[in-house]
C-alpha cells in the first residue's frame, strides 16, 4: 500500500508557473505508474499526465501537451508536474495517483487503472 501527499497548488496569475509535488510513503516507489489527474467544479475528473516507472515513457493530454511536464525522483519517492503557460482553465483540484503494475511501459492514463490517490491540492490560475 502506498499513501500519496500532493503540495505545491497555490493561486497564480495567467502565464505564471507551478511545480506540484507528491510524495509516496514506503520503500516500493519504482513499482508504481504514476499519474495526475485534475478536477474542475461541476466537472468530472480529467486525465493530465502519466510516467511509467521508470520515468523513461511519459504521457499527456492533449490540453497541457507542451506546457505541463511530468517527473519522478525514484530516490525520493516523489512524482513532479511543472505547470507552465498557465490558463484560466487549468484551474482545479489536482491529484496524484499510483498504479502497482509489473509492465515497465505502462502509462495508465484512465482513472480506474490506479490503484491509490492523494487527497489533492488546489491550483487556481486567474485573469
Amino acid at each position: 500500500q502506498v499513501q500519496l501527499v500532493e503540495s505545491g497548488g497555490g493561486l497564480v496569475q495567467v502565464g505564471d508557473s507551478l511545480r506540484l509535488s507528491c510524495a509516496a510513503s514506503g520503500r516500493t516507489f519504482s513499482r508504481y505508474a504514476m499519474g495526475w489527474f485534475r478536477q474542475a467544479p461541476g466537472k468530472e475528473r480529467e486525465f493530465v499526465a502519466a510516467i511509467s516507472r521508470s520515468g523513461d515513457i511519459t504521457y499527456y493530454a492533449d490540453s497541457v501537451k507542451g506546457r505541463f511536464t511530468i517527473s519522478r525522483d525514484n530516490t525520493k519517492n516523489t512524482v513532479y508536474l511543472q505547470m507552465n503557460s498557465l490558463k484560466p482553465e487549468d484551474t482545479a483540484v489536482y491529484y496524484c495517483a499510483a498504479r502497482s503494475t509489473v509492465l515497465i511501459v505502462s502509462v495508465p492514463t484512465s482513472s480506474s487503472e490506479y490503484n491509490y490517490w492523494g487527497q489533492g491540492t488546489q491550483v487556481t490560475v486567474s485573469s
